[in-house]
């Protein structure tokens, strides 16, 4: 079967494997869609912390069930699945505190293993999440949309609340959907003028600057130190501050504003046990998806297209299609 796979920072390649097949406790699935995500791009560029090469890239997947087990989760051949990409180990101290997404020894698809750039991919069970309903475009969004909803989970917001966003990239725009489920008002802050139109279209107010604005929980989406930093000053007395993008650069905070305030300080990792509530959410009506994906490409037009979408204009949300 094909893979492309980058093998070190700015270089894709494609090879040919042998097939893909399921070990006891394993799924084998075929890969229809690999949304592209902040972290590939910055992995292309070498820039990202945490990526190994050589490495098959892709975690926001889904596809078709090819071959399965009999199994207690009732995934059969042909089911339509999302794939939770977080291979966790379930015996450190996080996993056993029900924390797996900290977990000591984490491995997620497509970073730290190979993922989904290839037409077969043995998965466990465990991390399949399937819908009748859902398709396939929807169903690669679902790991993407975790990432905002663990983030509103961590943040404790109710009902009534007001939350601010700052960065109204995918992660931004995923905090936000969650944040107004609850019933949140939410604004987002956003320097890139298309940005805020997408958000404007999604119907979430903007700026291109806090200014004065506060708010009790702000989310940081930037994975910008520098504005990670700056987001302090948004927060209002007594409020939280949750960062969710990532950065290798530390991030230096003023640690007498911070103490005048009393800010709680959160860290937002992947996510928790969300993609059964997400799959229900967009089944539901309650989440809208029609919005998200802005650019499509083949497997085999990878290697001469990735580096392009850098480029083009407005990309919000691109996926590759098998």
């Amino acid at each position: 079967m094909r893979q492309i796979i980058l093998e070190s920072p700015g270089k894709f390649a494609e090879r040919i494997v042998p097939e893909a097949s399921a070990a006891q406790g394993h799924a084998v699935v075929k890969i229809e869609r690999i949304g592209l995500c902040g972290s590939d791009f910055h992995a292309f560029a070498g820039r990202h912390p945490i990526y190994t090469y050589p490495r098959v890239i892709g975690h926001e997947l889904s596809g078709v069930v090819v071959e399965v087990e009999e199994n207690d989760r009732g995934i059969r051949k042909g089911d339509r699945c999302a794939i939770e990409p977080y291979i966790r180990c379930g015996a450190c101290r996080a996993c056993a505190k029900g924390r797996n997404n900290c977990c000591e020894h984490l491995q997620i698809l497509g970073i730290h293993v190979d993922g989904g750039m290839q037409e077969l991919l043995s998965v466990p069970i465990s991390l399949l999440h399937k819908s009748v309903v859902l398709t396939l475009d929807q169903l690669a969004l679902v790991e993407m949309l975790g990432i905002g909803a663990h983030a509103v989970a961590r943040s404790g917001l109710k009902d009534g609340g007001e939350a601010m966003i700052v960065g109204a990239g995918p992660i931004g725009m995923a905090v936000a959907q969650f944040a107004s489920a609850l019933g949140v008002h939410v604004h987002l802050v956003e320097k890139i003028e298309w940005r805020r139109a997408f958000a404007e279209r999604m119907g979430y107010p903007t700026s291109p600057t806090a200014a004065d604005r506060q708010a009790d929980v702000v989310f940081d989406a930037t994975g910008n130190a520098l504005a990670m930093a700056a987001s302090l000053d948004c927060v209002a007395p007594g409020g939280s501050l949750v960062y969710v993008g990532l950065t290798s650069e530390p991030v230096s905070i003023d640690d007498s504003l911070f103490h005048r305030k009393e800010v709680t300080l959160l860290a937002s990792r992947n996510s928790l046990g969300q993609f059964p509530r997400i799959i229900r959410l967009i089944e539901e009506g309650k989440i809208d998806t029609a919005h998200w994906i802005t650019d499509r490409l083949r497997l085999s037009d990878v290697m001469t297209t990735f580096e392009s979408l850098l480029a083009r204009p407005n990309v919000m949300k691109a996926v590759v299609e098998l």
